[in-house]
């Protein structure tokens, strides 16, 4: 796991050293070990490594035999042992034992088709000095970032946002669209990025820049949910399990310690489990609580901790967590408001301690269909038929019920059912993830905020996606609209940035491709059976896992913020948001701010979520823009 950056002119001059050094520098936590710079006629790359095998002689950027074909690589080729003798049987030499090496000797057999033959996670530039070719590549879920400027003199790129930033000729121009875009999602979604002139590469891309312009930037990969698979249901069972089995091993190979995440969910649960099977040594396996016992799941970690005998190591995260957000502003590069990011980067902090890689088990909930709003959209089909007068009497009785703190929140959850229900079919998806509807954006927004974002509708832009979903099933439209924006996103995005804070590398089996691919084939009314989750993955496990973590409701890796809100961290949301400096953006109205405080703090409202948002988005301005 490393980090990349470089910079190719287009006037045919030569990249400064010192500013390829300064990229490194700032990306040094995701590459502790080991920093190399290579500097060509046109073009610098820079590289900053954590060394995971071949400990020795993996040094980059690295050439091929004749040094005229260079590469800087950020990630893990799986397959790569499986790749290497065939590509020595063709007559390429090799002088490391590393996956990158791979890699370019692909490139010189296939091209740019090389990223088909990869099993892993990466995001790779390659620069072909025969063919003035810079060759860049993400893996297909993307798990690894890769970000970039093209400007009319020069094409700069790097693993984080903060690297590009170090070249004085990039415009830092804020992105009002991205912010606009981010209160909905708490996220930016590709290929925007906070700053007008810097884009990302969005996940299963390729994009080749040749003789001075952008020649390509195409896709290629994606789920498929056509054709079904002809498998019994027996076989679909035997077929999961030798397939994530599989993708866990091959995810076991380091020359360091490795651990794994365990929240006591099924699918962290499953990779312990699958672990504990292919290793000769204990898993050392590691968690995070809270003092809330709502949002705390440390009871159901220890279960399989005890079940599988793994060396368990556990830390509670309180309040004065919050202490470290400006740090975790810094490391996110643009506003970043999953707040599940503050555990994460505690997490990562504490089996870094103890290990250098981690595997976890993200991905399940998208892959098998795992999250309750799968349930709660299949739902909407029936309560359509209920009597719109009754419809409108159950939400204005709703109405005038306070909002819990607790995670488990009936009536914020149906209050969200109800608000949803009045958006067209395609929309009411985007609505359960929203964090700021249209309505609440326009009521917080200063009127040239509301003038300049009238025309543009972020709803849209992610709705946009079920008409790709290249299926009509919606659950497996729903499915692939997640695996498509908030997968990648999102989540990546949190456990790439927290983990590569602390310098530790993660490994997430159940978005192995194969896997991944394998599932989408399988018919969704075994992934979601009735209103149960993940049914045929249950199934799949039910002879692995114990029945108290089969059968427990699911929980997600939330924070009480609510509370937090209301008591501890109340005085500190408020002198944040309320701050001169807050008002001087010209984003929102001063007063509606403070409304919107005082209906979370009185507790007729949960608003927590929206004002976290507001408080990252501020917090990134003080680190970013007032520095």
């Amino acid at each position: 796991m490393c980090g990349i950056c470089g910079k190719l002119l287009l006037d045919g001059t030569t990249p400064k050293k010192d500013l390829i050094l300064k990229m490194c520098d700032t990306i040094r936590h995701r590459g502790p070990d080991d920093e190399g710079v290579y500097i060509g006629k046109n073009i610098g790359l820079g590289h900053r490594r954590l060394s995971i095998i071949d400990l020795s002689t993996g040094h980059q950027p690295l050439s091929n035999e004749d040094d005229t074909i260079w590469i800087v690589f950020n990630g893990e080729i799986y397959n790569f042992q499986e790749i290497r003798p065939n590509l020595i049987s063709r007559g390429h030499r090799f002088k490391t034992k590393t996956d990158t090496e791979t890699v370019i000797h692909l490139y010189e057999e296939y091209g740019v088709d090389c990223v088909q033959h990869l099993r892993g996670m990466f995001a790779f530039a390659i620069w072909d000095e025969p063919n003035k070719r810079l060759f860049l590549a993400r893996d297909r879920i993307g798990k690894k970032p890769l970000c970039y400027s093209l400007t009319r003199n020069s094409f700069v790129f790097a693993s984080e946002l903060k690297a590009i930033l170090e070249d004085i000729d990039i415009n830092k121009e804020i992105n009002l669209e991205a912010i606009h875009h981010y209160l909905t999602y708490q996220y930016v979604p590709s290929p925007l990025t906070i700053f007008t002139q810097i884009k990302k590469l969005p996940p299963g891309h390729i994009m080749v820049v040749e003789d001075g312009k952008l020649k390509r930037l195409e896709r290629y990969w994606r789920p498929e949910y056509k054709p079904k698979t002809s498998l019994s249901e027996p076989e679909i069972i035997e077929s999961i399990l030798e397939i994530l089995k599989e993708a866990t091993r091959i995810r076991l190979i380091s020359d360091v310690p490795l651990g794994a995440f365990l929240s006591g969910g099924i699918d962290s649960s499953a990779i312990v489990a699958m672990m504990s099977q292919l290793m000769n040594e204990p898993v050392k396996t590691f968690s995070i609580g809270f003092p809330e016992a709502s949002f705390n799941e440390l009871s159901f970690a220890r279960i399989i901790a005890d079940r599988f005998k793994t060396e368990h190591h556990e830390k509670i995260v309180k309040p004065d967590a919050l202490d470290i957000l400006p740090k975790i502003v810094w490391h996110y590069d643009e506003p970043y408001a999953d707040s599940s990011c503050i555990p994460t980067y505690y997490l990562s902090q504490m089996t870094r301690q103890k290990v250098i890689v981690a595997l976890n088990g993200d991905g399940g909930d998208e892959t098998f269909a795992g999250y309750e709003r799968y349930v709660a959209y299949k739902l909407t089909s029936c309560y359509e038929k209920v009597p719109k007068f009754i419809r409108d009497g159950i939400s204005a009785s709703l109405k005038a019920f306070p909002e819990s703190s607790s995670r488990q929140n009936f009536i914020r959850k149906a209050k969200r059912f109800t608000e949803v229900m009045a958006e067209p079919n395609e929309r009411r998806y985007i609505r359960w993830l929203s964090i700021f509807s249209n309505e609440m954006k326009e009521r917080i927004y200063s009127e040239e905020m509301k003038e300049r974002m009238r025309k543009i509708d972020s709803v849209q832009m992610i709705a946009d996606s079920f008409k790709r979903s290249g299926t009509d099933d919606l659950l497996d439209t729903l499915l692939f609209v997640d695996t498509m924006n908030y997968l990648p996103f999102d989540l990546m995005v949190k456990v790439d940035i927290a983990s590569m804070a602390h310098s530790l590398e993660c490994r997430s089996p159940f978005l192995d491709h194969k896997l991944v691919e394998f599932a989408a084939s399988i018919p969704s009314n075994l992934k979601l059976k009735g209103g149960e989750t993940k049914h045929i993955l249950k199934k799949a496990l039910a002879k692995i896992l114990p029945k108290e973590i089969l059968n427990r409701g699911k929980m997600g890796f939330g924070v009480p913020l609510s509370f937090w809100f209301r008591e501890e961290l109340k005085d500190y949301a408020q002198e944040i948001l309320l701050c001169k400096k807050a008002d001087n953006r010209g984003y929102f109205e001063q007063k509606e701010i403070k409304n919107l405080l005082k209906e979370h703090i009185s507790g007729r409202t949960n608003h927590s979520y929206r004002i976290f948002s507001l408080l990252m988005l501020e917090l990134w301005h003080q680190t970013f823009v007032d520095k």
